[in-house]
């Protein structure tokens, strides 16, 4: 058996109830599924992912951009503490295997650039929309339902060998 699949859940630091809701069904789906949690351990978003998967006995790490293990939310199994403020971003994304967004501010979107540059594949959930030059960008996947966005990210992975 190979090592588990690494998943960011990113989001806003805050975000409203059905974000929250949506964000903890998909970290209880990914636990379920043996994946790791990879999210940048603070409040909203983060919090709600990481206690749908610490529900689920599933393993969470946070990437933290404070100077201390201490500001990571109750739910962090792992917390890493970076010291770099937004920089941490990218250490979320190049720690992932694939991205599940969720609502989310200008944080979230440099995080989807990140990924997206990366190749990673990306399922939103009310989250950003891309366009240039006034085309539609059709690089987030767009999930009908927390559980669709665990779906996907998890054959997505399957299907690209993503082991690394």
């Amino acid at each position: 058996m190979g090592a588990p699949m690494r998943v960011a859940v990113i989001g806003g630091h805050q975000c409203s109830p059905q974000e929250a809701d949506w964000a903890e069904t998909v970290g209880r789906a990914l636990a379920e599924r043996g994946a790791v949690l990879v999210c940048g351990g603070r409040g909203g978003v983060m919090e709600a992912a990481c206690r749908g998967a610490q529900q689920a006995g599933g393993v969470t790490i946070g990437i933290l951009p404070g100077a201390e293990a201490s500001e990571a939310n109750p739910h962090v199994t792992i917390p890493i503490v970076t010291g770099m403020g937004e920089a941490r971003n990218a250490i979320i994304i190049r720690t992932a295997q694939a991205v599940i967004a969720i609502g989310g501010g200008y944080g979230t979107l440099s995080e989807i650039g990140f990924a997206l540059r990366q190749g990673l594949p990306v399922a939103g959930l009310d989250t950003w929309e891309l366009k240039r030059a006034g085309e539609t960008v059709t690089a987030i996947y767009r999930a009908k339902s927390p559980e669709d966005a665990v779906e996907w990210v998890t054959k997505t992975i399957t299907a690209q060998r993503r082991v690394y």
